[in-house]
């Protein structure tokens, strides 16, 4: 992990370092708390998901002095002149990294201190002591800038009272092995939390380096990165593409799978949108840039997944508070172990202030402080590379425990486009029917029109030109193909040109009961046929559905289309319709399930649903990337599939248990040892294990997240 540091100068009072080392919240903790008490200081903002420290001051509040301060913590800051020079320092393989050098040194004088006491016994204590310096001398100045800077029980804190009194009472070889093995677990805590941080900002690796830039009539490879809006560029079979763009010219299939988790390849034409980082198939297309590098939907992902990280969520807030309290609590408890026995009732001094000692150590509240936002920044992770953001922890405990899906229809269960779901032919072939519909609609681009040139292409009807083609206003399309005057239009329309047979009436109310448009065709006066159309619901909106219910949530539909329409596709879904409802009904209703008791969470595409989005517990936007989709809820499904608003509850679920399952494991052992320690079965090695092996074991159950299934 790097030292290095990025300073933006451009505001005078504002200071922004890339800080390294920091592992979970209580170092961001230990970091804000020592830069708040700064002469000058407005506010202070550190993440530990992006490794910055933002801070506001006043002019009399040196950038300098605030990277000193995070410095004399242990910290890595790089110098504000140095940033401003453009020096940068290279990132550092953990192996590399300053606690790692630490922990080998420590290890290496440890083995040379067991060495020495079986060659020279009589040197043996001295030679524990050396070795313990080595790793204890850092750690206590780490202790003792905390508690100058306003954290007085550090981790480094209790570890370094530890260590000083097992010395004191002659337990120098325990002490020795028990700072090694601190040295070792925050090694092994760097290690889990960079590893946690990589599995989102490895998504910007996705993003190739290189891109083939149309200019001047040649082809020239550019730095992805340069890319302007409008640009033009050349995507090859194989390549990546190199920013979210539309597809110019060229016929290919994309795999999506890096950014919305899709695992069958998406054909593209003209006019289909495209993002970076996905995958081109077998043709090279043509596409126009439409977002630069730094806005693109990887990167505004990765922003988004790092801020919601940020956002703590109730269980985690709950835990920070509790830590507060928690650990000067220990000191009090293991003072009392302490003294408390040979004061009143004469026992060994050496054998109680060795368990006080020990309590010190298991006392230590990194795994609990972990515990929660580990898996939390796992679960976040773990949603945005299957195309599920979620925005942040609060946002994950509200999803796990949602009752009521209310969805809206169109362009949410539905595919947001007509198709002709039905040709109905009268004295011609179906073939012949959508022929001549599809010469009259050739040079429309309405929804309707497109969904019969659409159909005809699907069954290889042939399209002749059409002269004199009229559009009548609300009324249906005239002109005249192959000699033959052709109407294509509404019922009512088409019953003032001619007279329906009651058999035509029948089978229009019929298609009609069933939410479906009908257009009827008219060849010189007669009817020659029927096309039904419908906005049909997306292929796996039922099993979503049925995928919710199982798990115990329902589902309803808010829409506001009419109620037939609504009624067909809710009964084909099998869920409850509202129908013809203003954006306020919608808000209405979710109101009304949450005053009934129910957990509401409403899936919409975040503009026309805006109010019911704001009002219920979790607003979900659908979309493929878009701004909107990114912006305006508090989750979005990128890739638009029913199907993964019941994965996103189903993580949100998952993560829960995995942050109940972390507490009881920090709790857990931390109890165990304090038990047995106090029996005096166990001392100062399991002690210190304790506090190590939960926060290495509660991080690695979080990171278990990133390798969930969701089918």
């Amino acid at each position: 992990m790097s030292d290095a540091a990025t300073l933006d100068l451009t505001d005078a009072s504002s200071t922004c370092l890339r800080v390294s080392g920091m592992d979970c919240a209580s170092c961001a903790a230990k970091v804000e708390t020592a830069v708040r008490r700064l002469p000058g200081i407005e506010s202070v903002d550190v993440s530990v998901a992006t490794e910055t420290l933002t801070v506001r001051h006043g002019p009399g509040t040196s950038a300098g002095a605030i990277a000193a301060t995070v410095r004399g913590l242990g910290y890595g800051a790089e110098d504000p002149d140095a940033a401003a020079s453009g020096e940068q320092v290279a990132d550092l393989p953990w192996w590399r990294a300053p606690k790692a050098l630490l922990a080998f040194a420590c290890g290496a004088a440890l083995v040379v201190a067991y060495a020495v006491g079986h060659v020279v016994p009589g040197a043996e204590r001295w030679a524990f002591l050396a070795a313990m310096t080595v790793g204890l001398v850092p750690v206590a100045r780490r202790a003792l800038a905390a508690a100058r800077h306003g954290t007085p029980f550090s981790i480094e804190t209790l570890m370094t009272i530890a260590a000083v009194g097992a010395t004191a009472i002659g337990a120098t070889e325990e002490a020795a092995t028990v700072v090694f093995l601190f040295l070792v677990g925050e090694v092994l805590e760097g290690v889990a939390a960079g590893r946690a941080r990589a599995s989102i900002r490895g998504l910007t690796g996705l993003v190739p380096d290189t891109a083939l830039l149309e200019r001047d009539g040649t082809t020239e490879r550019v730095a992805a990165a340069s890319l302007r809006v409008g640009a033009t560029v050349l995507v090859r079979p194989g390549d990546r593409v190199p920013a979210d763009g539309t597809v110019l010219d060229g016929e290919t299939a994309v795999d999506e799978a890096p950014v919305t988790g899709e695992s069958v390849p998406r054909p593209k034409a003209a006019g289909d949108a495209v993002f970076a980082g996905t995958v081109n198939g077998d043709g090279a297309i043509r596409v126009r840039v439409t977002a630069a590098a730094r806005d693109n939907t990887i990167a505004r992902v990765v922003r988004l997944v790092e801020e919601a990280q940020e956002a703590k969520a109730p269980t985690e807030r709950l835990i920070d508070r509790f830590a507060t309290i928690y650990t000067p609590a220990v000191v009090a408890v293991a003072a009392l172990v302490a003294v408390a026995p040979p004061l009143l009732a004469g026992a060994s001094w050496g054998e109680w202030v060795y368990k006080g000692l020990a309590i010190l150590l298991i006392g230590c509240p990194c795994a609990l402080v972990i515990s929660t936002p580990a898996a939390i920044a796992a679960g976040l992770s773990a949603g945005a590379r299957r195309g599920l953001l979620i925005k942040g922890g609060a946002v994950l405990e509200r999803l796990a425990a949602v009752t009521t899906v209310a969805f809206d229809k169109t362009g949410t269960l539905t595919e947001g486009k007509p198709v002709v779901t039905d040709v109905v032919a009268f004295g011609r072939s179906e073939r012949d029917v959508l022929s001549l519909a599809g010469a009259l609609e050739g040079g429309s681009s309405h929804p309707l029109a497109k969904a019969v040139l659409a159909k005809a292409a699907e069954v290889g009807a042939p399209v002749p030109p059409a002269f004199g083609a009229q559009a009548l206003g609300g009324k249906g399309v005239t002109g005249k193909v192959g000699g033959i005057d052709l109407f294509l239009g509404s019922p009512r329309e088409a019953d003032t040109r001619t007279v329906l047979a009651a058999g035509q009436e029948a089978r229009i109310s019929a298609l009609q009961g069933e939410g479906k448009t009908v257009s009827v065709l008219l060849a010189n006066g007669a009817v020659a046929g029927l096309l039904a159309m419908r906005d049909e619901p997306r292929t796996d909106a039922k099993a979503a559905v049925d995928r919710l219910a199982s798990v115990g949530i329902g589902a309803l539909m808010l829409t506001g289309d009419n109620a037939r329409t609504a009624r067909a596709v809710a009964g084909a879904l099998g869920i409850e319709a509202r129908a013809e409802l203003l954006p306020e009904d919608k808000q209405g209703i979710v109101r009304e399930l949450q005053a009934g008791g129910a957990v509401v969470a409403k899936v919409g595409d975040g503009i026309n649903d805006a109010p019911a989005l704001a009002a219920a517990d979790v607003g979900i936007a659908m979309g493929g990337g878009t701004d909107v989709a990114l912006e305006t809820a508090d989750a979005a499904v990128l890739h638009g599939r029913v199907a993964d608003v019941a994965r996103m509850v189903e993580l949100a679920r998952r993560t829960l248990a995995n942050i109940r399952a972390n507490i009881a494991i920090a709790l857990g052992l931390k109890l165990v040892f304090l038990v047995t320690t106090i029996a005096g079965i166990t001392g100062l090695w399991p002690a210190i294990l304790a506090d190590t092996g939960a926060t290495v074991l509660v991080t690695a159950n979080a990171l278990r997240l990133l390798r969930v299934r969701l089918p």
